[in-house]
């Protein structure tokens, strides 16, 4: 049985860590390369379907004014261009909890294997609001940098398609090969090490 003041500090570390890998960044345009899907998966894989909490703890942060996020912190960011990205940072870390918790039993590599496909999963809906929002938001300079993007890639597309290319294919092979694997590697770590000290996962 976990400890409920190590589920407790747990939210609050991933939740910090959240906005830390925020401020790993680098532009291209109007989306920021981040880290935080690292943090994303994280949450699911060390608090199961609870890892939503350290999510709504960040949006909070946030919220509260804090410079949380790529970029910055206020309502204005929770509700802006990019904000369908982090509206569904909970929503993914509950499905990569839920999939932990129905996979993860011996720690085997294909347990591992499994939950980095079970990852792609987790972050549909954070790309697909993103997509959404960004091209709900999108005018002028946006569709502008989006049609850059794709010629840069050689591609030939319509608007909606050069929207989709720029606010979510481009970010794919990061999240997937870094962020993802990353956070199943530290999650095996810190499990096993949990368990020494006699702790389960919630």
């Amino acid at each position: 049985m976990v400890n409920r003041y190590v589920k407790f500090t747990l939210i609050c570390f991933l939740s910090i860590l959240t906005a830390l890998c925020s401020q790993i960044k680098f532009y291209i345009g109007f989306i920021p390369y981040t880290f935080q899907n690292f943090a994303v998966i994280l949450s699911g894989l060390m608090l199961g379907r609870y890892g939503f909490l350290p999510q709504l703890l960040y949006l909070a942060m946030i919220a509260l004014g804090f410079p949380a996020s790529a970029r910055g912190g206020g309502l204005g960011v929770l509700f802006g261009y990019t904000s369908g990205y982090l509206w569904m940072f909970p929503v993914s870390a509950s499905i990569m909890g839920i999939a932990r918790e129905r996979v993860w039993r011996e720690g085997s590599n294909v347990e591992l294997l499994t939950l980095w496909f079970a990852s792609i999963l987790a972050v549909i809906p954070i790309y697909l609001l993103g997509f959404y929002v960004f091209w709900i938001w999108a005018s002028g300079d946006g569709i502008d940098w989006c049609m850059r993007i794709v010629e840069n890639f050689g591609f030939r597309m319509d608007e909606f398609w050069a929207v989709f290319f720029a606010t979510v294919v481009v970010f794919i092979p990061q999240d997937l090969l870094m962020d993802h694997t990353l956070s199943l590697i530290v999650f095996r770590y810190v499990q096993r090490i949990l368990r020494e000290r006699g702790y389960d996962l919630p």
